[in-house]
């Protein structure tokens, strides 16, 4: 049994695959108590392997967001590789402090100041600026590295962090910038 906070479809709102539809999972829980946390994800409802991949398979699209909280607490290869036979491909959005299944397509790595990433393979690094020291973020093994203002407030330090550090690329909310969820 995994804590699932909410299934919604919606469209990526950062990152590398900005604007594509995506069927979300939200895992309830987080190892770590970030100031500027938007999400609110404590709450949940238990639900087995089998009811969660139901529930994805409501939605046409092929892509699958887990997120959080931090999936990495509730995700193994057996969920991965139910979602896969339904033809999904598996997204994650984690902090990198927990360990993953091999078996994920896409990783993204929103790692946080302070935490230790566990991680070997991520696809992109996404880091919400605040005006901290982000040059060591770039040993990350990633091919892609932005950098995201913290829920739109700082977009202006951003924008200028990035055109001085061109090895980043801008990351907005667009969900919240469009209002959707």
């Amino acid at each position: 049994m995994r804590k699932i906070n909410e299934i919604f479809y919606s469209l990526q709102g950062e990152g590398f695959h900005t604007g594509t539809p995506a069927v979300f999972v939200r895992f309830s829980g987080c190892n770590l108590k970030c100031p500027f946390c938007d999400t609110q994800h404590e709450v949940g409802t238990w639900m087995s392997d089998e009811e969660i991949v139901a529930e994805v398979v409501k939605y046409a699209m092929a892509m699958v967001v887990l997120t959080g909280g931090e999936p990495g607490l509730w995700i193994d290869g057996s969920l991965v590789d139910a979602l896969h036979r339904e033809g999904k491909y598996v997204c994650i959005e984690t902090n990198g402090t927990c360990a993953l299944p091999e078996n994920i397509d896409w990783v993204t790595c929103s790692p946080k100041e302070g935490a230790t990433v566990k991680l070997g393979r991520m696809d992109e690094v996404k880091v919400v600026y605040v005006g901290q020291d982000v040059s060591p973020y770039l040993d990350l093994p990633a091919c892609h590295y932005f950098l995201q203002p913290c829920s739109c407030s700082n977009t202006e330090a951003v924008v200028s962090y990035i055109l001085c550090h061109p090895q980043w690329r801008l990351s907005l909310q667009t969900h919240k910038l469009l209002q959707i969820p």
